[in-house]
């Protein structure tokens, strides 16, 4: 196999730590993903019992103490732009096992391993067994995606534990890697904290299986009614909706955020308070039993404004708080007919007036409905999603970059991408998408690949034939595995989309297919001088390099491009006007991908969000969406009368 040239560059790597003596998250988020790849999740044994996907401290330790991660980058030769060159990078984590013991304890603080055998408890053992967690498996989706790492061996721990599938990412000071606090940030946060409606739940919640109960905790913090009868003096004890234990706060922030630690967990819910968001109901502890108190500080601007100048959150088992008026209008929870406030159980005709008069006590002589605010509050979304949206849109220019701007979305966004593509699968073009979506991938594994290893354990790679003189470092061996699998994906894809007569042909233009044609028969004849027959057979695919690859890639790009255009401009205005689309859009419980308050990446996004300045520093929210999450929350989805398995529902679409 003919090589190019590949330059490789050794560098160690210290981990910056924070005022308080921990790393910072990127440093941490880095280290646990590699070291998870790095192991071999088993089987293993404590207290009689056996636990799946899981490693042990010994394990965990032995594999920090020598682990090197790999990443190797194609592009350009800079003397040579038609020449692609490989440069393989390996950053080495050595530590003690103390040291590593210590790591680990970051990795639980983070809450991206938990005790196997007690969930609940907060401290790494120097003779335990721990497993990921749904958010430790949403970062290790994410870190494999960006860097193109194979991740085979961790198939089954996906399959069979939950995922968190949607992460809020608080963005953070470079200097001290301290969350960038302000209005918007604290706003975005308290949204997703609050969920779109009062997260009560069910009495029948309380037969939920782990992983069910997981989900319905995604949704939200959990409320509860609290009578509080200290203060009542008529002898009808009041009651305050809307509240929560305060340590059930922070367990749901270190979980569903990217906040490290209960101690960053409570400033954040002290910012709530400061915000007056939340107040405090009552805490009844003893008065000799210890609190701990955080208080935040920041600047207040006075007036009417809710923001104080400081904001106090307890961190004890009895204090309760509660989500206050100004939260509640934050939340944007919608109001009903019937009373209440959406989801509460002990909602009243009474509590409705209230609720409306305070909503309404803005300074305007002309209060505005809660459907009246949901239109405005979406109409820049409505504009890419809703086609039959026309204003100036009735323009053909403006029509097809609408149409393309949807597509873009609906691709982006993990659920939608999969009704889409059944969609197509019953109008029978799914090829389309199956095709951009495969070159996607094949150019972003050809981009960028990574491995992870230690000596203490390491999985065997076949060993190849190198030059004299050059080591086969693990980096790359991995490399060269890399790119034969990435020879097989550029084959697999010709074959079943472009070679005439294939499994799933695609419908497009004829001097595209021939100019593939062209360029495969001036390879074939070169390399090996042998006329091109139409299809590559399989002892010819070890005569690619990557320069070839890559041009392959230019051209894949090209038929990409005209595949995109067709989906946008024909099949995309009939897909948002089925009903199935229009029921998911309208869906706000479980789908929040219409909220335009946060941008929604998906998990094999850029590692920062596009159009954030971090020169500035000004701070921002971001949310990634886990792929195998949304595959299984749709897979699991359970299927109504009008969402049955006949292809005619879509095909009615006028």
């Amino acid at each position: 196999m003919q090589h190019d040239a590949s330059p490789q560059a050794s560098s160690s790597h210290m981990m910056k730590t924070t005022k308080r003596g921990r790393p910072f998250l990127k440093d941490t988020l880095d280290l646990f993903a590699t070291l998870v790849v790095s192991l071999q999740l088993t089987t293993h044994k404590q207290f009689f019992r056996s636990f799946p996907n899981s490693f042990s401290t010994d394990e965990a330790a032995a594999n920090l103490a020598s682990l090197k991660f790999s990443q190797s980058n194609r592009g350009p030769d800079p003397r040579e732009p038609s020449r692609v060159i490989t440069t393989t990078t390996t950053t080495t984590f050595s530590m003690t096992r103390d040291m590593a013991k210590a790591m680990s304890q970051h990795f639980m603080d983070a809450r991206l391993i938990e005790n196997a055998a007690d969930p609940s408890s907060n401290l790494f053992k120097d003779r335990g067994v721990y497993v990921l967690t749904p958010k430790g498996l949403h970062v290790l989706e994410r870190f494999i995606s960006r860097n193109g790492i194979n991740g085979d061996h961790l198939a089954h721990v996906f399959a069979t534990q939950p995922i968190c599938m949607k992460l809020l990412h608080l963005e953070r000071r470079s200097v001290d890697d301290e969350i960038i606090v302000s209005q918007s940030v604290i706003t975005a946060l308290f949204r997703r904290f609050s969920a779109r409606e009062p997260n009560y739940p069910s009495p029948s919640n309380q037969n939920l299986d782990p992983t069910a109960a997981y989900h319905e905790r995604a949704k939200g913090i959990q409320l509860m009614d609290v009578s509080d009868r200290q203060s009542s003096s008529s002898g009808r004890a009041p009651t305050h909706r809307y509240c929560f234990a305060a340590l059930a706060a922070l367990e749901w922030l270190c979980d569903f955020t990217s906040v490290v630690g209960r101690e960053e967990a409570a400033e954040m819910a002290a910012q709530f308070v400061r915000f007056g968001l939340i107040t405090l109901v009552s805490d009844k502890r003893k008065n000799n039993d210890s609190a701990i108190i955080f208080t935040v500080r920041g600047s207040a601007p006075g007036g009417n404004s809710p923001v104080s100048q400081t904001g106090e959150f307890r961190c004890t088992a009895k204090a309760i708080y509660k989500i206050s008026e100004e939260g509640v209008r934050t939340a944007r929870w919608e109001t009903t007919r019937t009373g209440g406030l959406r989801g509460s159980p002990n909602s009243s005709t009474a509590n409705l007036s209230a609720e409306r008069s305070s909503l309404e006590k803005d300074g305007s002589s002309k209060p505005v409905s809660s459907s009246d605010a949901k239109i405005h509050r979406r109409i820049s979304l409505a504009e890419k999603l809703n086609t039959s949206y026309t204003g100036d849109a009735a323009l053909d220019k403006r029509t097809k970059e609408s149409n393309t701007e949807r597509l873009q979305f609906i691709i982006d966004n993990p659920t939608l991408c999969h009704l889409f593509r059944e969609f197509l699968r019953d109008n029978f073009c799914e090829e389309n998408l199956a095709f951009w979506l495969e070159v996607q991938d094949f150019k972003r594994k050809f981009n960028i690949t990574s491995s992870a290893s230690s000596a203490a354990f390491q999985r065997p790679i076949p060993e190849r034939g190198t030059a004299a003189g050059k080591a086969n470092t693990p980096g790359q061996q991995a490399m060269e595995q890399h790119h034969e699998a990435l020879i097989q994906q550029a084959h697999a894809i010709y074959t079943m989309y472009l070679a005439k007569s294939s499994q799933a042909e695609l419908n497009i233009d004829h001097g595209l297919r021939n100019e593939l044609s062209a360029y495969l028969s001036e390879v074939m004849q070169g390399l090996t001088g042998t006329p091109f027959q139409g299809h590559i057979e399989a002892d010819q695919l070890s005569s690619f390099n990557a320069t070839q690859l890559h041009m392959m890639i230019r051209l894949y790009e090209r038929i990409q491009t005209h595949v995109f255009r067709l989906m946008a401009t024909d099949s995309v205005p009939k897909f948002t006007k089925t009903p199935r689309f229009i029921a998911l859009r309208n869906q706000n419980d479980d789908f929040d991908f219409l909220d335009s308050d946060v941008q929604y990446l998906s998990n094999a996004g850029p590692p920062v969000p596009p159009g954030l300045n971090k020169e500035q520093e000004v701070g921002g929210t971001y949310v990634t969406v886990s792929q195998k999450g949304a595959v299984a929350a749709h897979e699991s989805r359970p299927r109504t009368g009008g969402d049955r398995e006949s292809r005619r529902p879509w095909n009615d679409i006028s």
